[in-house]
């Protein structure tokens, strides 16, 4: 099925892509954020089974959060925005993702997009795009070439065309594009280096395809992407090789992701706390005695709520190193930030996979009917984790400590 790329209608202008729905909420602090985010995580949390089962896309919840200003929560400030603090990032993936991961998952590219355009653009691509994002508007990726593995370079063809730029090419896992106001897609310059194009809704020649079927992750929308000779204008092209070279780019966009992990991670921790204790509550006790008195069930319950908080605790740990090196960025302090979201990433995706699978192994074979359907926060532990393997963290973080070897700036951590 091919659909429109966002619920707006087509852009008039090829820069910008309207709205119909009022401008959003500007939060305006770091506490602001994560009160809205745990607002809204209650909420969001209520049909998320629901709609795990029966895929039912979250147009309006993304909607609601879009509006509720947390799209915007990294704006700089120069340009009206709260810019929060990446520990407070951190913070509202998480809970976001406790709720409804691929909720979570759908505003992590949009991240990325708002630091490319922070660190990346020029003084009117920021005000622009920034303003735009600020009102409520929404980036979705479709970043991931199509295609063989491995094919050196993007397949993706920019190529400059009368004041602008032609793309052609396919893209897969476009999370967030089939939702959004902007779809940003990256391909080389002429010198090989990094460019992200920016695509509005609706604009001719890219067609989105509703095409995703993992089992896990299942809401995402992470369809393809097809460019068919589509040309924006220079303002719509931005040279993010800059960001990942003078930038912590890679670990900005890696603590979204840990947030996302420790999210599914709590999730699933309590729901096998809930699962248990109606169990408890029941008359019929089984012989062996009350499944809450059982000494094994608590002793593995404490170590995974231990190793939940070891993760969190890391993951705050790395958003403080984010915000230290965005204050001075330095090759130590980009390896220092890019090492420790690396900590936290390997801590969070390995709670994240085990407190899924433990949940039945405590909550007893009930728990595995469809009906309560909590295999989800195993299935989405594991499909959201795949997006980096962890044995690239400990041999980063080996690396780094042993030998003294910093993390590449361009790739994967």
């Amino acid at each position: 099925m091919t659909l429109q790329a966002s619920p707006v209608a087509a852009a008039q202008h090829p820069a910008a892509a309207p709205r119909s729905y009022p401008p959003a909420h500007i939060i305006g602090s770091d506490a602001e954020a994560i009160g809205i985010a745990q607002n809204l995580a209650s909420r969001f949390a209520v049909d998320a089974a629901r709609r795990d089962r029966e895929r039912r896309l979250p147009l309006d919840e993304l909607n609601t959060c879009s509006q509720a200003g947390l799209w915007a929560m990294t704006v700089p400030k120069a340009y009206g925005g709260a810019q929060v603090s990446y520990v407070t990032v951190g913070r509202v993936f998480a809970i976001l993702a406790a709720a409804d991961p691929s909720i979570a998952q759908i505003q992590q590219n949009h991240n990325s997009a708002v630091f490319w355009l922070w660190k990346t653009g020029s003084e009117q691509q920021r005000a622009h795009f920034l303003g735009a994002i600020l009102r409520g508007a929404r980036f979705g990726n479709a970043n991931v070439d199509a295609g063989p593995q491995p094919v050196p370079g993007p397949r993706m063809s920019i190529t400059p065309d009368e004041d602008g730029y032609r793309l052609s090419g396919r893209k897969l896992y476009a999370t967030g594009a089939l939702f959004a106001d902007y779809v940003s897609t990256i391909g080389q310059d002429e010198q090989g280096r990094r460019i992200v194009a920016i695509v509005p809704a609706g604009h001719p020649g890219m067609n989105i395809v509703d095409d995703w079927e993992s089992f896990g992750q299942k809401t995402t929308a992470s369809g393809t992407v097809i460019f068919d000779n589509v040309w924006v204008p220079a303002l719509n092209v931005l040279p993010i090789y800059r960001s990942y070279e003078e930038w912590p780019q890679n670990a900005i966009t890696q603590i979204s992701h840990a947030g996302i992990d420790a999210g599914i991670a709590r999730a699933a921790l309590d729901a096998t706390i809930a699962f248990i204790r109606q169990r408890a509550s029941n008359p019929s006790t089984p012989p062996t005695g009350p499944i809450h008195s059982d000494p094994y069930v608590i002793f593995q319950l404490g170590e995974l709520k231990t190793r939940l908080h070891a993760a969190e605790a890391m993951l705050e740990r790395a958003g403080h190193e984010i915000d230290l090196c965005l204050a001075d960025p330095q090759p130590d302090s980009l390896a220092k930030a890019s090492i420790a979201v690396a900590e936290a990433k390997a801590l969070t995706t390995e709670i994240a996979i085990q407190a899924g699978n433990q949940l039945f192994d405590l909550a007893g074979t009930r728990s595995t009917h469809p009906s309560f359907n909590l295999d989800r926060h195993w299935r989405d532990a594991r499909v959201h984790t795949l997006h980096d393997p962890v044995r690239w963290k400990y041999a980063a973080v080996g690396n780094f400590y042993l030998n003294g070897v910093r993390p590449p700036s361009s790739g994967q951590t």
